[in-house]
């Protein structure tokens, strides 16, 4: 089990990490030696981003849950809403702030003191470590809400940080993109970059097709109506991802440790913890979505798929199964891909932000079409003329249309899914079985949080309305 430590224990552990023990046994250049260990960092942040948002580990990452992707057999406590038993709270916040923040922090600073670098290089790397450290950020904000920020990461100066505003923070961390992205100018890292060995082009796209998400989240915050419209015009006149190449993927191999953390959780443990939810099976099984084959096992016969009542005790022989790809030791992650690019670009053009309204329908195919693409599903062009689903006629507003089609097109980033739920609305959840729980909006902040960091929980929680898992981020306004 993961070792669960919280901001005031996490920065007494972040002390510790500066020590030469952590580094031991890295082949360092004794003319450079900071510039193996920016690059080592900075692959160990990625894969700590990487993992945690993939890992289906329910110590770990319960996000598939709350999207009602998939439901739970033996155990159900999680697929019920109880995240603090296991600490959940606490893994997420301490991976991201540890393991992923921290060491990107520090990889910075020995690019910075890389005497022999050049400029170009030097402003490139942290270009790719701003763009990460942006994307940890904002997942922070948009699970939590305040968060420490401002006094963070600096362990010496504040054991125990402040809370920020979350809408600042969004702000900033807009403004920290904006400066960013016009730095990556050479291949940086190079191919010690795992994600897109040092392709400038790429990064770039990157860089603004998170700008584009950050703004699209916000946008219907009146007092960011403003910053979210240039945000989003900014990012798609920079350019964003075009095809599923631009992904911001990373390969996993066929040896542990680097294998993909989905075959460790499932495959290697012997796990049979989890099922399809219903939720997704019934809404796929309505749309004859041809995706099932291919997200889903057709362990109950051919074509055939029945979902798990969510939250409930569920047989694992009597319902459907996760898919092959999901589990396979080297299927890729994604932090972000075409599919979802494409459908914010339908919501852009339907505000008539970028485009016109008129224009939201070949995105939403494209989203689509994407998505398809990905899973290697063939007959596209079939769905996409099914009543259900055919932009013109599918039934409810064009956030409906785009809400639905982008929480199918998550399968399997269930993060993503479930802020798609969170932004849009739809589609209707299940209530948990057996806690009768709504769908948390948010995570509570770590139980240790409440013990080590008191004054500043205490006065977090009451600036965001409280501390409860329907307290809703600011950005989640409808």
């Amino acid at each position: 089990m993961k070792k669960i430590i919280l901001t005031a224990l996490s920065i007494l552990a972040l002390v510790s990490c500066q020590s030469n023990d952590q580094y031991e046994g890295l082949n360092n250049d004794p003319k450079n030696p900071k510039e193996v260990e920016a690059s080592f960092l900075f692959n160990s942040a990625s894969k700590s981003l990487f993992d945690q948002m993939t890992s289906t580990n329910v110590n770990t990452n319960v996000f598939r849950m709350l999207a009602q992707h998939w439901t739970e057999t033996t155990y159900v406590d999680e697929a019920n809403y109880d995240l603090n038993t296991r600490n959940i709270t606490n893994a997420h916040w301490s991976e991201i702030y540890r393991d992923v923040l921290f060491d990107l922090s520090t990889a910075k600073a020995y690019t910075d003191a890389d005497v022999e670098m050049s400029e170009a290089t030097k402003k490139t790397r942290n270009a790719q470590i701003e763009i990460l450290s942006v994307y940890a950020w904002a997942n922070l904000v948009e699970t939590y809400g305040d968060v420490p920020y401002t006094q963070t990461l600096n362990p010496n100066k504040y054991l125990l940080p402040v809370y920020d505003d979350a809408k600042t923070i969004y702000g900033d961390l807009l403004v920290r993109l904006n400066a960013a992205i016009p730095n990556l100018t050479d291949d940086g890292f190079g191919e010690a970059d795992k994600i897109y060995s040092g392709n400038t082009v790429a990064w770039k796209k990157f860089g603004n097709s998170l700008k584009l998400r950050m703004g699209i989240r916000v946008v219907d915050v009146a007092s960011m109506k403003t910053v979210a419209e240039t945000a989003i015009k900014t990012a798609i006149s920079g350019g964003v991802f075009t095809s599923n190449a631009d992904n911001a993927t990373i390969s996993y191999g066929s040896a542990t440790p680097n294998t993909n953390p989905v075959w460790v959780d499932l495959v290697q443990s012997g796990r049979s913890d989890f099922v399809i939810a219903n939720t997704i099976v019934d809404f796929m099984n309505d749309l004859e979505d041809p995706r099932r084959a291919f997200y889903f096992d057709q362990n109950l016969g051919t074509n055939t798929y029945e979902g798990g009542p969510y939250g409930e005790n569920n047989s694992f022989t009597s319902y459907t199964h996760v898919g092959s790809r999901v589990i396979e030791q080297t299927n890729p992650a994604s932090l972000m891909d075409f599919a979802e690019v494409s459908f914010y670009l339908a919501d852009a053009a339907e505000r008539s932000i970028s485009g016109t309204p008129a224009q939201a329908a070949a995105f939403y195919n494209a989203g689509i079409t994407a998505s398809f693409d990905y899973w290697k599903t063939p007959n596209v062009a079939a769905y996409l003329l099914n009543p259900k689903v055919n932009y013109a006629t599918a039934p409810g507003t064009w956030k409906v249309k785009i809400g639905n089609q982008l929480w199918l097109a998550m399968y399997n980033r269930g993060y993503e899914a479930w802020t798609a739920w969170r932004t849009y609305d739809i589609p209707g959840f299940n209530v948990a079985a057996i806690s009768e729980l709504p769908v948390p909006t948010r995570y509570t902040y770590p139980v240790s949080e409440q013990n080590l960091n008191s004054v500043n929980y205490n006065s977090a929680a009451a600036a965001i309305g409280g501390d409860e898992q329907t307290t809703k981020i600011f950005w989640d306004v409808n």
